[in-house]
């Protein structure tokens, strides 16, 4: 018999990575409610803070510096985290839609997905304008621009700011000061940048006192910002800006900061908003007509006290909405929250200054934005020194999910820990309506009869290949996870040249309530399925258990003509050696779990594992690959020696040309790496220069496992150029030729490496 560690009861899941959603994750991790799954669905790993953004724009902070790393904050609040985008909410059956993942089911709801400028009404804008928000695609954006600026400083740009509230002017500002550093640094006239700034109003920065207004206007006229006050935009276009009056402006860059908005799918969800949108909520932050619901931060309208939308809010509503969605959980009362009813306002002016605004009150210091700057750095500091497990509320301190919502958590061994039936019968179901199984007539028995064994057809003139992987969840989005661990599963049957026939799935479910563990192999199969589905293969039986963590693996099999298989032993003297991917996913891992690797960092290595390798495998055999594998849990080297060995060569390896992931060299120096390094670096006795390369930066991830990593081949040196061009077609833009392939030399040490 076995106790489960708390098993998982309900399901709270958080939409948006705002301010306030921020907060809570901290103080659920500070304050852990066991058997609450938290789950945090948002579009982004790395979430800016407003107040910080204007001097981002300005030149002022590294990205790191302004950003909130959500993975990082999951993370330590052991919560699930799902990058998608959320698209609708079906709140009869309490399901979250997004736009690539299965539906989300929740018990409690709590949404902070901020707002976006108002545009629709205006033609040309939605298509030709750049809004503000989403910051993520404002930012890419505004990249642009300034590396566009930096490589062409001699052409003149023109921009055009179409909003003249706080926002439109901190960004004109901004904007000009930052670009007028890179013309300056590169020896140009700043006359070459031309900023306008459109309102619809006789004044600016509506809602501020009119010493603020009078200020701010100013300012943008001394600093040559052309401004067209009572101008309406009626249309944009790709390179001019139309105004009701018959202005036009020209306008390379356009972009809209004018009154927010909410998305569509928030109202057409049938949840109660205001006119414009905007979820209303109660003084607890509870939805007026769906009590399951929670929100805050700019999506949020409070019923009872309604307040602008801007960051401060947000922030100060981050505590009392955990406290709230804490409360709920464990079934007790709420508290109301009141907002302060004047806040102080702080803007930038872009060159180091910041004007404040406090009711009728303004004034303008260098001071005042050396204050907003240590406040500023102050807050973040709070999500990058995260404390340590040991830090953290005691177990016996945290509150607990009343007894009657807590299962059965004996799981008597004697029947395996299996699944019910009843819960495998209604995911298969699920699955099977959402995207159906791939066609095969060669699978004679499969999940649609009820036989103990899938029965399976070999074709004349044809062999079966099989491979089996299983290993635990390392990344905590199971949908995600699915289709990783698939990808790393077939790659073996890519690598020897088969077709994949079918797979056998093993899976470990944590201890939870019947319908969470419903819920997760839901989410689970539903990515396995889908890769299944694209490599024109499919799922025909398994078995599921329950355990204290997530895991999986497939039993694969696949069909290959025997006389064409793609083996280790092919290599052959004069031929080019060709990696896919790039490196680096073991030591990234590694630091994730310490809560060492960035967000992003973490984002293109999961990009690289959801890369499948049925394509790579596809174009080495068109261009003549005689040998091949794929690189996994050995390293690089550990694959290329077992290579080496079975064809009797010896290899010349290019270090610098081998790809890396962002972050992982950083991290191997930092002396994290898998745990199964150790074991790797026993293949560098193989290498015929070992002092000379092993003080290089990269030597270490020659040695680093790789999960769903790429395909290793050698092909004749004549298809070199054009096998990784069609490489790069198929959206491998990490291939490289790494080495060549030499006669055995000496074969005790068969492997020399370029430094």
């Amino acid at each position: 018999m076995q106790l489960a560690p708390h098993p998982i009861v309900k399901d709270l899941v958080l939409v948006g990575g705002g301010h306030s959603h921020a907060i809570a994750l901290k103080m659920f991790g500070m304050n852990p409610l066991p058997g609450v799954r938290l789950t945090l669905i948002t579009d982004m790993s790395h979430t800016p803070y407003s107040g910080m953004l204007p001097g981002y724009v300005a030149g002022f902070y590294s990205f790191d510096e302004c950003h909130m790393d959500l993975r990082r904050l999951a993370q330590f609040a052991q919560a699930q985290l799902y990058i998608d985008t959320a698209v609708g909410l079906d709140l009869e059956n309490n399901r979250v839609l997004c736009a690539n993942h299965p539906p989300v089911t929740f018990d409690l709801l709590s949404i902070d997905i901020g707002s976006t400028p108002a545009k629709q009404s205006v033609p040309g804008a939605a298509k030709y304008a750049i809004p503000a928000k989403p910051v993520s695609q404002f930012l890419h954006n505004w990249n642009q621009l300034v590396d566009r600026v930096a490589q062409n400083p001699q052409k003149p740009i023109s921009l055009g700011i179409v909003g003249g509230g706080a926002g439109g002017v901190e960004l004109s500002l901004t904007m000009q000061h930052h670009l007028h550093q890179v013309l300056k640094n590169a020896d140009q006239p700043v006359d070459n940048l031309t900023i306008h700034l459109f309102h619809r109003g006789a004044e600016l920065t509506h809602g501020k006192n009119p010493w603020v207004r009078r200020h701010l206007q100013n300012i943008l006229l001394e600093r040559g910002v052309e401004l067209h006050l009572q101008e309406s935009v009626c249309e944009v276009l790709p390179q001019n800006i139309l105004c009701e009056s018959g202005l036009i402006v020209e306008s390379d860059y356009t972009f809209w900061v004018t009154t927010a908005a909410a998305p569509h799918w928030i109202a057409a969800s049938g949840i109660e908003t205001d006119s414009k949108g905007f979820i209303l909520v109660d003084d607890q932050l509870r939805s007026l007509s769906h009590p399951h619901v929670f929100a805050a931060g700019d999506i949020a309208t409070m019923a009872n006290h309604p307040r602008p939308k801007a960051g401060v809010f947000a922030v100060r509503q981050g505590k009392p909405l955990f406290q709230n969605l804490q409360q709920t959980c464990l079934e007790k009362p709420l508290k109301p929250y009141k907002p302060q009813k004047r806040y102080l306002s702080l803007i930038g002016t872009g060159d180091g200054n910041c004007i404040a605004s406090w009711g009728a009150f303004g004034w303008q210091s260098r001071w005042l934005w050396h204050w907003k700057d240590y406040i500023d750095r102050k807050f973040m500091e709070q999500f990058s020194d995260l404390p340590e497990m040991s830090e953290r509320q005691g177990s016996d301190r945290q509150p607990q999910i009343s007894p009657e919502s807590i299962p059965n958590t004996m799981h008597c061994r004697g029947c395996g820990s299996k699944v019910g039936s009843s819960v495998l019968q209604r995911v298969l179901q699920r699955l099977q309506a959402q995207q159906g199984a791939y066609p095969r007539n060669d699978i004679l028995m499969g999940l649609d009869t009820p036989d103990d064994c899938a029965v399976l057809q070999v074709p004349p003139n044809r062999v079966m290949v099989q491979t089996i992987d299983y290993f635990p969840a390392l990344i905590n989005d199971p949908f995600v996870f699915g289709q990783i661990c698939t990808n790393h599963c077939l790659s073996d049957i890519f690598a020897m040249g088969a077709t994949p026939q079918s797979a056998l799935a093993v899976v470990t479910v944590p201890y939870a309530k019947e319908t969470k563990v419903e819920e997760t192999l839901y989410q689970l199969l539903s990515g396995a399925m889908k890769v299944l589905y694209q490599a024109q293969t499919t799922l025909v039986g398994g078995h599921t258990t329950e355990g204290a963590e997530l895991a999986f693996g497939l039993t694969c099999n696949g069909l290959a003509d025997p006389d064409k298989l793609l083996r280790k032993d092919g290599m052959k003297p004069g031929q080019v050696l060709i990696l896919t991917k790039a490196l680096g996913t073991g030591t990234l891992f590694a630091a994730d779990m310490r809560r060492l690797a960035k967000g992003r960092w973490i984002d293109d290595a999961v990009e690289s594992m959801l890369l499948s390798n049925q394509a790579a495998a596809g174009v080495f055999v068109e261009y003549g690959a005689t040998a091949c594998t794929d690189v996994t849990g050995f390293g690089l080297l550990g694959h290329l020696l077992e290579m080496v060995q079975a064809s009797g060569v010896a290899v010349e390896l290019d270090l610098a040309a081998i790809p890396v992931l962002e972050g992982a060299q950083e991290m191997v120096q930092q002396g994290i790496t898998s745990s199964l390094q150790p074991q790797n670096l026993r293949s560098s006795a193989y290498l015929s220069n070992l002092t000379a390369v092993s003080d290089r930066p990269t030597y270490p991830l020659l040695f680093d496992p790789q999960t769903a990593g790429g395909l290793l081949a050698t092909i004749p040196a004549e298809q070199a150029t054009a096998c990784l061009v069609a490489l790069k077609a198929q959206g491998y833009t990490c291939s490289r030729i790494i080495g060549r392939i030499l006669p055995m030399a000496d074969s005790l040490k068969p492997i020399q490496i370029l430094s």
